[in-house]
């Protein structure tokens, strides 16, 4: 099929745009090398993006990170770079878009996939959008982390929870992510537990109104001030300790949540105990439990 010019009206009108310094454009990598990246912006001249010019990430590799077909936006320093080509800066033009889209990603709560690039006091770097980012020590884990060390190069998850394009300042958290998995693991794992089951725990903390007790593997159950024992009491500390250790009948799983019941098992062991008792015979009687029938099936030479 014939082309004609109306296929090649939007090069065309491209091509016939003023260009400004200052202005943004979008093109397509054509290539990359030691000195510089070449874009293809559908006008009269390519733009090079000196290589300095194209991210103040540290440790940025771009022959590893930009490859021809890449969309990049960039702005222009020069119309005219003294060969013919329009000079372009992705730095600058990050420090114009970046903020915008960084925005965005606090809003809508994004996940991010980062490397941390440095660690200082009381946090980690990383780089988003080629933004220095920081994430808070309290902020890296569940838990404050005390050596920020051990996550330089790491690949971890992040959020952005405050941006301030005027102070030029990008907090991330990767802390309610992880809350976020602890809790869904958490849930899967109490799922798989049956009413009935009995198992051992540890006293964690005491309340009003009864004992939290954790059944290891990242598992917690309450026992409700009523299931403690027997006996009435006021407060689950009359009876318990934080840090003692307790068996527990697991009595009902709703709602990802546990509720357990000292009382009940230790009726169950105490109804075992009883079970396993053994009826002395006495002067030649015969055993009158489970200890005759067993004598019964034991041959004397």
């Amino acid at each position: 099929m014939a082309e004609t010019m109306k296929d090649y009206e939007a090069e065309l009108e491209a091509s016939f745009k003023k260009i400004e310094e200052g202005d943004i454009l979008t093109g397509t990598v054509v290539s990359v090398d030691d000195k510089e990246i070449i874009v293809d912006l559908k006008y009269y001249a390519e733009g090079i993006i000196p290589i300095e010019d194209y991210s103040r990430e540290p440790g940025f590799n771009v022959k590893e990170e930009v490859h021809p077909g890449d969309e990049v936006s960039a702005t222009v320093v020069r119309k005219d770079d003294g060969n013919g080509n329009i000079l372009l800066s992705k730095v600058e033009a990050t420090d114009v878009l970046a903020w915008d889209k960084l925005k965005e990603m606090k809003a809508s709560g994004e996940v991010l996939d980062v490397v941390v690039k440095g660690v200082v006091n009381g946090g980690a770097v990383v780089y988003v959008e080629g933004v220095r980012g920081f994430i808070p020590a309290s902020k890296l884990a569940l838990s404050y982390v005390e050596d920020t060390n051990e996550y330089l190069n790491k690949h971890i998850q992040v959020q952005v929870i405050d941006v301030d394009k005027e102070d030029k300042k990008l907090i991330l958290s990767a802390k309610e992510i992880l809350r976020e998995k602890a809790e869904e693991e958490r849930k899967n794992k109490i799922s798989n537990i049956q009413p009935g089951f009995v198992t051992e725990g540890t006293v964690e903390s005491l309340q009003p109104y009864g004992a939290f007790v954790d059944l290891g593997n990242g598992v917690s159950g309450l026992v409700h001030i009523s299931q403690i024992c027997e006996k009435r009491i006021r407060k689950p500390s009359e009876v318990l300790a934080v840090g003692d250790k307790v068996k527990v009948k697991v009595t009902a799983v709703k709602d990802g949540k546990l509720s357990l019941s000292i009382k009940e098992a230790t009726d169950m062991m105490a109804k075992e105990v009883e079970e396993e008792e053994i009826e002395i015979p006495q002067s030649g009687e015969e055993a009158t439990t489970s200890l005759g029938s067993l004598f019964a099936n034991i041959k004397l030479n």
